[in-house]
């Protein structure tokens, strides 16, 4: 695979020069004519390394370096002048510029500093790369060029949106910003923004005191403090109410929290990552979503394609799933026979990933032969296609999880839990026997 470079220079002869010159010597090679221009081509197209020119129109070499040590920490940046002082170049060499090089630059100096900048680039890089890359099942040229662009960013701490329909892999994909993350070491907390009502909500991000409110029998730390050092993931962050949408807003820009009813702020070191399958942009001009807040959010936007757009995909997830399944392991299944593999190849696959897992898993328990037929499949498929939880069953799943969110945040205590319900003890108790919940094993 070609190493690609990004070059950089207001004198478009000079720019195409340099650029036959690298491209003769194996080398990928991309251009641009200004520092905003650099920047908006590697938001589509990442690279391994920026060489640029000192002194242009607009934003300078620097200028652009420090744009690029925020957004892709690691990114070798070599700068090229033939005006620049010494002091100039001793300032950029101790910020992080890889090199400063005078022109006319000799051929030869050049590439064996561009080989250099890329050999320790790879070898600071690859190792902790390869750690989280594993986990992620993909050959198709849409998720290889979001997961370099996870590669450079996961070292800064800019706020991440993750966009894509609901299975597409959203929360995968979030934990592997995280992980790929060598700077911080704190966990990776999640949250559904949409499961909880308003009031639950606030609590769980923000932690409340003793006596906030009705139920507030004692101190709740809050997800932000429990993500400290590490990432705070805000699934379906489009469900989340206006109200709080704006303590959400201070808390990002001031990087402090206050506890309901509490009466100081704290400092909060988290990085946040975000996930939505809703046009957050449409539901902006519909005034159900702060434009503050979505572009506070939205510095760094991955869109995940559906798995209809990832063809390629689907036997590498179908054989992945298969793997993991029980019956696979204890040897009763082994494959899928061509004709069920066609099959999957050529469904659209509305639910995604996650439909894609469920029809694996129900064909792996349901298969007689070690070779999954193609009649299963399609079976399957036309279950998974038919199937809505009728209106009672919704309500009842709601409930459920709605009485394990509030015993988690109240720790087991029925008292507490049925007071932040507004429903007596009694009742409270009838509503966790119908569900057969134990409080007991929410406490700490």
């Amino acid at each position: 695979m070609q190493d690609r470079l990004l070059l950089v220079d207001d004198d478009p002869s000079l720019l195409k020069l340099l650029a036959i010159r690298l491209e003769a010597e194996g080398f990928e090679v991309q251009t641009a004519e200004s520092a905003e221009e650099a920047l908006q081509t590697l938001r589509n197209n990442p690279t391994e390394l920026v060489l640029t020119d000192l002194r242009m129109d607009g934003a300078s070499g620097l200028e652009l370096f420090e744009q690029l040590r925020h957004f892709y920490p690691g990114l070798p940046v070599i700068i090229m002048s033939a005006q620049a002082t010494i002091p100039e170049a001793v300032s950029a060499t101790q910020k992080g510029v890889f090199e400063f090089l005078t022109k006319p630059v000799d051929k030869t100096l050049l590439l064996s500093t561009i080989r250099a900048a890329l050999q320790q680039s790879g070898a600071t890089q690859t190792e902790i790369f390869e750690e989280w890359r594993e986990h992620i099942v993909t050959r198709s040229p849409l998720m290889e060029r979001i997961l370099n662009q996870v590669r450079q960013v996961a070292g800064s701490d800019v706020s991440v949106l993750i966009t894509g329909a609901t299975g597409s892999g959203k929360e995968l994909l979030a934990r592997a910003v995280h992980e790929a993350d060598e700077h911080r070491k704190g966990p990776m907390v999640a949250i559904n923004c949409g499961a909880l009502p308003e009031q639950l909500l606030e609590s769980e991000l923000f932690g409340h005191v003793k006596g906030a409110f009705t139920g507030a029998i004692s101190e709740h730390a809050g997800l932000f403090r429990a993500a400290h050092g590490g990432t705070l993931f805000l699934d379906e962050i489009g469900d989340i109410p206006l109200p709080l949408q704006v303590k959400l807003l201070r808390a990002l820009q001031e990087r402090r929290i206050r506890p309901i009813g509490g009466t100081t702020s704290e400092p909060i070191d988290v990085r946040i990552i975000s996930a939505t399958n809703r046009d957050l942009e449409q539901d902006m001009r519909e005034g159900v979503f702060r434009e503050d807040l979505f572009y506070r959010l939205n510095v760094v936007n991955f869109h995940l394609p559906s798995l209809a757009e990832r063809v390629e995909d689907i036997p590498l997830l179908a054989n992945h799933f298969l793997r993991a399944t029980g019956a696979y392991q204890v040897g009763n299944v082994t494959s899928f026979a061509p004709a069920a593999m066609d099959a999957m190849i050529n469904t659209p696959w509305p639910g995604n990933v996650r439909q894609l897992e469920n029809v694996v898993q129900r064909t792996a328990a349901l298969s007689t032969t070690p070779v999954i037929p193609e009649a299963l499949v399609r079976e399957a498929l036309t279950v998974e296609d038919q199937y809505l939880p009728s209106l009672s069953q919704a309500r009842q799943q709601f409930e459920h999880d709605y009485l394990v969110k509030v015993l988690r945040l109240t720790s087991g205590s029925v008292a507490e839990a049925a007071l932040l319900a507004q429903r007596n003890r009694t009742d409270f108790y009838k509503l966790l026997k119908r569900q057969n919940i134990n409080p007991e094993r929410f406490k700490e």
